[in-house]
């Protein structure tokens, strides 16, 4: 491979992070720091970076009070003549987080970072500096790319275990060292209550790491917050962000499970006293921008979107979907004319647009679900569906009508290099669709690979839909429902491209990195 090694990264973080790690807790959840600053901002979630280009990243925190956010950046761990840039005020309104966009950096260099955060009427009273590092993109295709995807993370009820250390799966990803993570959606369950215990198959117990806000569902925006702060009580993830820059997706957890614009709660789920999902979906957004660094929910952003485009160089483009706001309600998905359908006529002109755009040699659709695995959807006890297919092997239909759209066009305007990543449905598979099995046949043939989940229930393979023709050349999955992450079935992906020859190599990988299936793929190709 001619993806380029930093070998010293990690080394130099381990210094950086174990500096940082009385920091780790914030003070009502564990021991003071021996070394905290009495009565100073300190950031004990931690600091994630995002949407990282060719010469700019996002920065985050979360503070303890109020602070000034200022950060510093250095080409050495020694932060000689360190360049500062200062961020915005952290408050209340923002539940003390904030993020900082960090410009006129050098391309394809290892960027090292340390967060100070500073009392806002004393600004040389500063809190204990949190680092991290992570990689600019780089403009050379001979540098290569790699990165990692999965998703749903703590759900049904399986948190934080510190009898198994955690979510362990966040070490095995960081030891590959890849350039970025692609979280494809469920980065919480914010209808997914944690208790202390759970009893498992075996007659053991899980025991889980326990919140005021994880106790019921989230309704106010005070609880969705908690579901966020939930995750960076976990060492991993904090150990993990600090190291790999991310591009986060939403899907339904963020909210609710399976919802939908315009949504009306029924009166017989009496979890929930606010029944409108519009209201519950508007808090959980302004949460989720809030907890992350994405460059197009920042506070000022014209946007004001979750999907966008990544730009990773000549070799890759990234285009993150949103399949949640956008959507028509879940039914039974037979009609015959669906102009709304799961990404909204805007979203998937934007996309189109985007597609015929791209020089890169390839382009990742980041989709939070899968194209031809069939979901249902019984959360109102009829038989509706979730995602896209409806088990009807035949015409499209529904749904399937925007995506066969999509398809055509990518065939017609002769756009090379597509490759579909998800999760949501808790196993790991790869789908080959090809139009010789495809009822709809006026498209080219395409890859669809499925990881996840991170730390959550892991379930069977769900059914195929033969409309675009797929065929699962690769799957594990339980035949059991919600098998706990203590059974195994945790997964993430591996992405890499060689800077070389272009090969895009996808590898699907057990929690501990074991890999379980390996396809590359040639760049230019049709049908392969």
């Amino acid at each position: 491979m001619s993806h380029r090694p930093f070998p010293g990264r990690r080394s130099v973080l381990r210094g950086s992070l174990a500096a940082s790690a009385a920091l780790t807790l914030p003070v009502g959840l564990g021991a003071a720091p021996a070394f905290a600053r009495s009565g100073r901002p300190q950031a004990g979630w931690g600091v994630q970076t995002g949407d990282v280009t060719t010469d700019s990243g996002l920065v985050w925190v979360r503070s303890d009070r109020p602070a000034r956010m200022i950060v510093e950046t250095s080409a050495t761990e020694s932060f000689r003549n360190p360049r500062r840039f200062h961020g915005p005020l952290l408050d209340a309104g923002t539940d003390f987080t904030g993020t900082t966009r960090l410009h006129g950096l050098p391309s394809g260099e290892q960027i090292h970072y340390r967060v100070l955060l500073a009392d806002p009427d004393d600004p040389r009273r500063t809190g204990e500096p949190v680092a991290g590092a992570f990689r600019t993109v780089s403009r050379h295709r001979r540098e290569g790319v790699r990165f990692l995807w999965s998703g749903d993370l703590a759900g049904q009820g399986w948190g934080i275990n510190p009898d198994r250390g955690g979510y362990r799966i966040y070490d095995a990803m960081a030891g590959l060292d890849p350039d970025f993570f692609l979280c494809s959606g469920d980065n919480i369950y914010a209808d997914g209550p944690i208790s202390a215990t759970q009893a498992l198959p075996d007659g053991s117990t899980w025991r889980n790491v326990t919140t005021e806000e994880k106790a019921k569902v989230a309704e106010t925006l005070a609880e969705f917050r908690g579901n966020f702060r939930y995750n960076l009580l976990d060492d991993n993830l904090r150990r993990f962000n600090a190291q790999v820059p991310s591009v986060i997706q939403w899907d339904d957890h963020e909210v609710r499970n399976n919802w939908y614009p315009g949504e009306v709660i029924a009166a017989t789920d009496t979890r929930y006293t606010e029944k409108s999902v519009d209201v519950l979906a508007a808090r959980a957004r302004r949460a989720f921008g809030e907890y992350f660094p994405i460059s197009t929910l920042r506070p000022g952003a014209k946007e004001g979107r979750v999907h966008r485009v990544l730009r990773q160089g000549p070799l890759l483009d990234v285009f993150v979907l949103d399949m949640r706001t956008y959507r028509n309600a879940n039914s039974p998905d037979g009609q015959t004319v669906d102009p709304q359908g799961i990404l909204g006529r805007e979203q998937l002109e934007w996309l189109k647009r985007e597609l015929s755009r791209s020089r890169a040699v390839w382009k990742v659709i980041a989709a939070d679900m899968p194209i031809g695995l069939v979901v249902p959807d019984t959360t109102e006890g009829r038989p509706n569906f979730e995602a896209v297919a409806q088990g009807d092997p035949g015409a499209p239909l529904g749904r399937e009508l925007q995506i066969a759209e999509l398809l055509r066009f990518i065939k017609h305007r002769r756009i090379t290099g597509t490759v579909w990543l998800t999760a949501d449905v808790h196993h790991t598979s790869a789908q080959h669709y090809q139009p010789s099995r495809a009822a709809f046949t006026d498209f080219e043939p395409f890859w669809e690979f499925v990881s996840g989940p991170l730390n959550a229930g892991a379930f069977p393979a769900s059914a195929l839909d033969g409309t675009f023709g797929p065929e699962r050349v690769f799957v594990k999955a339980p035949t059991a429902s919600n098998v706990s992450p203590a059974g195994g079935y945790q997964f993430f992906g591996e992405v890499d491209i060689d800077g070389g020859s272009g090969e895009l190599t996808v590898r699907l990988r057990e929690q501990d990195g074991t890999v379980l299936f390996t396809k590359s793929l040639q760049p230019g190709r049709v049908g392969q």
